[in-house]
C-alpha cells in the first residue's frame, strides 16, 4: 500500500502489458518509433534523444515492487528504438518506521519528491510515483498518457550533456573523478547541473514490513544526487567533480547520470547516463 494516491499493482500489470506485450508506435518528428533495444552511451545525440524517467520508491513499500520492475524493464529494453530512456531509482525514507528501513532511502531524495509535488500541483506524495523529464506524472492506469507522454518527451529539443569520464583513484578507492560537460548555447534558460551516482543493480532480502520476506531487485539506485553547478542562458558548462562513495563500492556496478534541468525543480533540458568507472 502506497503512502497516499497509491498506483495499485494492476495498473503496473497493465502498464508492463501497453510497453512490452504489444506493439507500440511512437512518433518522433513524424517517424515511427518501434520496440528496441536501449542503447547506453555517455552522451547525447539528436538520432536518439534522451528521456530522464525518475521512480520514487521503497522496499517499505508493498505497492513498490511492480514499479521497480517496471523501471528495470525501461532500463533493459525500451518501448522505443529512437530515444534512450534514462532512469533513476530515487528511495524516500517516509516509510522508513512502518517496519523496515529501506538501506537506499534518503532524506534528500524525500525533499526532490517534495519539490515536485509543489512544483506540480499536487496534493501529496506518494510511492510509487513516476516523474518524466521533470515535468509529467506517469499514470500507469492510463494507456493513452503513456504513449502520448513519452511521444511527447521524445520531441522535445534537448541540449547535448556528456559524461566525459569516470575513474576511481587508485590509491584512493571510494574517491570518484566525473568530468561533465553540457552545451546550453543554444537555449535561452538559466539551469541547474544535477549528477547522479546510481548503484547499478541491487538486491535485496526485506525482513519486516510490508514486503516481509520478498526478494526485491532494483536498477540505478540513487547513492548521491548533487546540484553541481548552473548553466546561464547561452553558455555552456564544463567541471570535474570529485565524489566520495563507500571504499566497498564496486566501480562496475556503478552508473553515473547527468542532467540540466531549469530551476523548480522543472523542465528537463538535457541528460546523459554512463555506466561503470575506469582506475585512474
Amino acid at each position: 500500500m502506497s503512502r497516499s494516491g497509491s498506483a495499485v499493482l494492476s495498473s503496473f500489470v497493465l502498464l508492463f502489458c501497453v510497453l512490452f506485450c504489444l506493439p507500440i508506435q511512437l512518433a518522433v518528428n513524424g517517424q515511427a518509433l518501434q520496440s528496441g533495444d536501449l542503447a547506453t552511451s555517455g552522451g547525447t545525440s539528436q538520432d536518439r534523444p534522451p528521456i530522464l524517467v525518475e521512480l520514487f520508491t521503497s522496499e517499505g513499500c508493498s505497492s513498490c515492487p511492480p514499479a521497480d520492475t517496471f523501471l528495470q524493464r525501461l532500463d533493459e529494453s525500451s518501448p522505443m528504438d529512437r530515444a534512450q530512456l534514462v532512469v533513476l531509482s530515487e528511495h524516500v525514507d517516509y516509510w522508513d518506521h512502518d517496519g523496515w528501513k529501506d538501506p537506499h532511502s534518503s532524506a534528500l531524495l524525500t525533499e526532490r519528491q517534495n519539490a515536485y509535488v509543489h512544483a506540480l500541483g499536487l496534493n501529496t506524495p506518494y510511492t510509487p510515483q513516476i516523474i518524466v523529464d521533470g515535468t509529467n506524472e506517469l499514470r500507469a492506469n492510463d494507456p493513452e498518457q503513456i504513449n502520448k507522454l513519452f511521444q511527447h518527451a521524445a520531441a522535445q529539443p534537448k541540449i547535448p550533456v556528456s559524461i566525459d569520464e569516470v575513474t576511481v583513484d587508485a590509491g584512493n578507492p571510494g574517491v570518484f573523478r566525473i568530468r561533465i560537460e553540457a552545451d546550453g548555447e543554444s537555449d535561452k534558460h538559466n539551469a541547474d547541473v544535477y549528477i547522479a551516482v546510481a548503484l547499478d543493480h541491487v538486491e535485496s532480502q526485506v525482513l519486516h514490513g510490508e514486503n516481509a520476506g520478498h526478494h526485491l531487485t532494483h536498477v540505478a539506485v540513487v547513492l548521491q544526487l548533487l546540484k553541481i553547478g548552473k548553466v546561464s542562458r547561452g553558455k555552456s558548462f564544463a567541471d570535474t567533480v570529485q565524489l566520495k562513495l563507500d571504499p566497498n563500492t564496486d566501480p562496475a556496478n556503478v552508473r553515473v547520470v547527468a542532467f540540466v534541468q531549469e530551476p523548480g525543480p522543472g523542465k528537463l533540458l538535457g541528460v546523459a547516463l554512463r555506466k561503470g568507472a575506469g582506475s585512474s
